[in-house]
């Protein structure tokens, strides 16, 4: 809250005052332009590693002027002029590369490898490539990249070795989330994992998930876990409540006069900002900001959808702003108070979006009735995996299906489970992971209450729908099942 996400004047004099000589960034730095110059004029030096895109101008021609930061190396593989092979890479796996270049170059700092235990065979210690290769699969699904080319290697990769873990803070976080032994999965780092260290550098101070991954204690790890999973816990709540207000603040607006909706809830809590746009997002499939007051102004988050470049549009009202960044998919930003309005029309008018653009799109594989998807089939699909963004589970539909049970199951009732018979009269059942209420409120809309009553009721006889699902195997007290995962449904006519 205080120094935002990236490098600002206060940390470089920070540093100067401290007799620091070298700045290293990670994950920021490419629209640090101002910091790096201020770093110069004291006779420091900065090595910028990022991944954002390259803050550019526009000339009279309409082309475009990248600006680079002045540094000793501006490591991007969004330059312009980068020779890397692959750009879609996060700002930790960035850093990574550029470690493994310099033991690929040990010859040029023979005395700093040695100093690290580097063999005399050359190249990284086995130790160290395998918690770094760790640490940079988190960053990579933590920052949601697309699960492709060199991501899919190092996600694979780097989810196989934490099974056992090299880093005690990392086994500790694992263990007290009850994972340990578990298949890891994207999702258990998305959703589980990754939470828990956002939450400290959110609601307290990141040096505490520094800490985690520092100490070589296992038990002290373990007491450093448990609170980060504590702070994660207030964290859930306190978005749960934003994410309520700004639905209520979305519903008073028009849509098709906002396509890009700009929500100012002043009193919450800014690191949360990023949190709440990408709930509303996912709630209107529509472009989302949420602005709230800050030290300094005002600060926000922004989360989009595939057809809106999020941070071009913003560098077209970039006057708006006193810092902005991001990429296609997510920007941050900052702005005086009274630009808060001028903001929101602005990017509104700007805006091209078309009704096409806010329908969500779901992308079905191929139809196939469910006495297809086998346990062989299920691992056969096994061998595309790990599943994410850039790289989805295949999705399969059928039509027609008659639902006669419904049932409540798990922690708080979040995961339900329905009797299902197909055309043939094959009996199956089918799993669905989501809150019951949206599903009961759609029953009742296009069946009526007694249909729903019916269906708890495990007696019903006229629910159908068409549904689309992926198969999987479920695995629990040391035994395998396939499950059918319902992702949509619709009524059949």
């Amino acid at each position: 809250m205080t120094d935002g996400y990236g490098l600002n004047d206060r940390l470089v004099e920070e540093a100067h005052r401290d007799g620091i000589d070298l700045i290293v960034t990670c994950d920021n730095g490419i629209a640090a332009a101002p910091q790096a110059a201020l770093a110069a004029s004291y006779g420091m030096e900065m090595i910028v590693t990022d991944h954002h895109e390259v803050p550019y101008d526009e000339t009279a021609d309409g082309s475009r002027e990248y600006r680079l930061p002045s540094a000793a190396a501006v490591v991007d593989p969004k330059r312009e002029d980068s020779r890397y092979p692959y750009a879609g890479i996060c700002g930790a796996a960035v850093a990574f590369q550029l470690i493994r270049a310099m033991y690929l170059r040990k010859d040029a700092f023979p005395a700093q490898c040695e100093a690290v235990g580097s063999d005399a065979a050359g190249g990284m210690p086995e130790e160290l490539f395998r918690e770094l290769t760790e640490f940079a699969a988190f960053a990579t699904i933590g920052d949601v990249m697309e699960l492709k080319e060199e991501n899919r290697i190092l996600v694979r990769e780097g989810l196989r070795m934490m099974a056992r873990p090299e880093n005690p803070g990392l086994r500790a976080l694992i263990a007290v989330n009850q994972l340990e032994g578990k298949k890891l999965t994207p999702y258990h780092i998305g959703f589980i994992l990754g939470p828990c260290l956002n939450a400290t550098g959110r609601l307290d101070s990141a040096n505490r998930a520094l800490s985690l991954f520092t100490c070589g204690d296992y038990k002290e790890a373990l007491m450093i876990a448990q609170e980060l999973k504590g702070l994660n816990d207030s964290r859930k709540d306190m978005t749960a409540k934003g994410t309520e207000q700004a639905i209520q603040m979305a519903e008073s607006m028009d849509l098709t006069q906002n396509p890009v909706l700009v929500l100012y809830l002043p009193d919450c809590h800014e690191s949360l900002a990023g949190i709440i746009a990408g709930r509303i997002r996912e709630h209107y499939h529509h472009p989302v900001f949420i602005l709230t007051d800050a030290e300094d102004g005002v600060k926000g988050s922004g989360r989009s959808i595939e057809a809106y470049s999020m941070y071009e549009e913003m560098s077209r009202c970039k006057e708006l702003f006193t810092r902005f960044g991001g990429h296609k998919m997510a920007a941050g930003l900052s702005l005086p108070k009274e630009n808060v309005e001028l903001f929101r029309r602005r990017i509104n008018e700007l805006a091209t979006l078309t009704e096409e653009d806010f329908v969500q799109k779901i992308h079905i594989d191929v139809p196939m009735p469910l006495s297809y998807a086998t346990k062989e089939l299920t691992e056969q699909l096994s061998l595309l995996e790990p599943f994410g963004t850039g790289n989805p589970k295949p999705l399969f539909a059928q039509k027609n299906l008659l639902f006669f049970s419904a049932k409540l199951i798990g922690k708080n009732n979040r995961v339900m489970r329905f009797g299902v018979r197909d055309e043939q009269n094959h009996r199956f059942s089918m799993t669905m992971f989501s809150e019951h209420e949206p599903f009961d409120d759609y029953i009742r809309e296009n069946f009526g209450d007694g249909a729903l009553s019916a269906l708890y009721e495990a007696r019903a006889d006229e629910v159908r729908l068409s549904v689309v699902y992926y198969p999987e195997m479920n695995e629990y007290g040391g035994h395998s099942e396939l499950q059918y995962v319902i992702h949509d449904y619709k009524k059949f006519c």
